[in-house]
């Protein structure tokens, strides 16, 4: 079945999400290879400014701050409905998450508030294959945006 192009527009969220020290380090300690909670257990490093209190605050950030990959963790939950939502209708097994883009604005810290919203933006055929993209955006508690995310999915004929 068809993605029917009536969905570009069809908005998500907005979604809050707290962001604390513990799921920093824990993300950073993951990506670079260990175990969340198990720091002396990695066989990467993560960066010290995500992981070491001291080293960020000697940081020209001066605390903690989240790698660029932690958006995945709040900005994807949009993408997510969309491809699970019933009114557009997408066979599961048929889908493919095909890419993602972001673009990054202010630092994600310990304490911040971040508030995603999300909007079918494309929807497009290309021979078997149909495409749809989500645009997702995250601003902080002072309204700064954090994140800009554009995910393509694509279902197979």
């Amino acid at each position: 079945m068809a993605i029917d192009p009536r969905h570009v527009g069809r908005r998500y969220g907005p979604f809050r999400s707290t962001v604390c020290a513990d799921r920093i380090r824990d993300f950073a300690v993951a990506v670079a290879g260990g175990v969340p909670g198990h720091f002396g257990a990695t066989d990467g490093e993560p960066h010290p400014w995500s992981v070491d209190e001291e080293a960020a605050a000697r940081s020209p950030y001066g605390a903690l701050v989240a790698p660029p990959t932690f958006g995945v963790t709040f900005a994807m939950h949009p993408f997510a409905l969309a491809c699970t939502d019933p009114e557009i209708g997408i066979d599961l097994v048929r889908l493919l998450h095909a890419e993602q883009e972001f673009e990054y604005g202010a630092v994600v810290r310990p304490g911040d508030v971040l508030v995603t919203t999300g909007e079918v933006v494309e929807v497009r055929t290309k021979g078997a294959l149909e495409f749809m993209t989500v645009r997702s955006e995250t601003r902080n508690q002072s309204g700064a945006v954090v994140l800009v995310g554009r995910w393509t999915a694509v279902v197979r004929g």
